[in-house]
């Protein structure tokens, strides 16, 4: 009896149910807080009303459920495109081998601009590519492919140029784009966070670039990276978290199993 119970087929039996349980509970928490999330909870309770009515011999209700089911897949990805997208960048951040440095000149450079602006509540963005090139997300902006100065980005941002409003993207050490719209993100923010917080986070769910603000109302300098804030920050304390981002040196990178990242 102990043969069978520990045969080699029970136990292919087990592993496939405990990897589809993982891969399950993993889909889930990928739309954990999205629109989607609802939804997917939603179909769950109609998939189980189908089984049961199919069990209960309920042959109207189990025919119209059998044909809402056949067209559901399409009805999703039309309807929930971009979590979609979201969720599949996120599955594959951990496996990505692109990373883009950065110099150290370049994140004093961008570390003396936000400190000045900071000063004179000058708000901004500057959003510093890494691993996700970030061309698909730059529909709108104006191309400089220029060195990165502190003196470049506070001209940028003066409030009598025309791209003041948009973000200064960096790549690879240069300005790569200025006057730049980010998408937005749909989560609450709270009230002293403004649009161009709610763009660096937009931009942050999507990618894994390191995202700098700096607010106009309060001169408070904000970084954002893979959907975490860490507000009010120093020059000294910002110019070394960017070291570490971009150097790979001190900074955690995301899990690829979501629940152990608060560990």
């Amino acid at each position: 009896m102990l043969d069978q119970i520990f045969s080699f087929s029970n136990f292919i039996t087990v592993a496939d149910i405990a990897l589809v349980a993982f891969l399950l509970y993993w889909f889930m928490l990928m739309f954990k807080g999205t629109r989607a999330e609802r939804m997917l909870w939603g179909i769950g309770v109609i998939i189980i009303v189908y089984f049961v009515s199919q069990r209960a011999e309920l042959l109207t209700l189990h025919w119209i459920l059998s044909n809402f089911l056949g067209s559901i897949a399409i009805f999703l990805i039309v309807v929930f495109q971009q979590d979609i997208r979201k969720a599949l960048i996120h599955m594959g951040k951990p496996f990505s081998t692109r990373d883009v440095a950065a110099s150290r000149e370049s994140l004093e450079e961008i570390t003396r601009a936000a400190a000045s602006m900071s000063k004179t509540r000058t708000g901004g963005i500057v959003v510093i590519e890494r691993g996700i090139d970030l061309a698909d997300f730059l529909d709108v902006g104006v191309e400089i492919d220029a060195k990165l100065s502190k003196e470049l980005i506070l001209s940028i941002f003066n409030t009598s140029s025309p791209m003041h409003d948009g973000a200064v993207v960096v790549r690879a050490g240069r300005i790569f784009k200025a006057g730049c719209i980010l998408p937005l993100t749909e989560k609450e923010l709270t009230k002293s966070m403004g649009t161009r917080h709610r763009a660096a986070i937009g931009l942050s769910e999507e990618t894994d670039a390191a995202i700098i603000v700096v607010s106009e109302e309060t001169g408070e300098i904000t970084l954002v990276v893979e959907d975490a804030l860490y507000v009010d920050l120093g020059p000294d304390r910002l110019l070394n978290d960017l070291k570490k981002l971009l150097t790979g040196k001190g900074y955690r990178k995301k899990s690829i199993i979501p629940w152990r990242e608060g560990n």
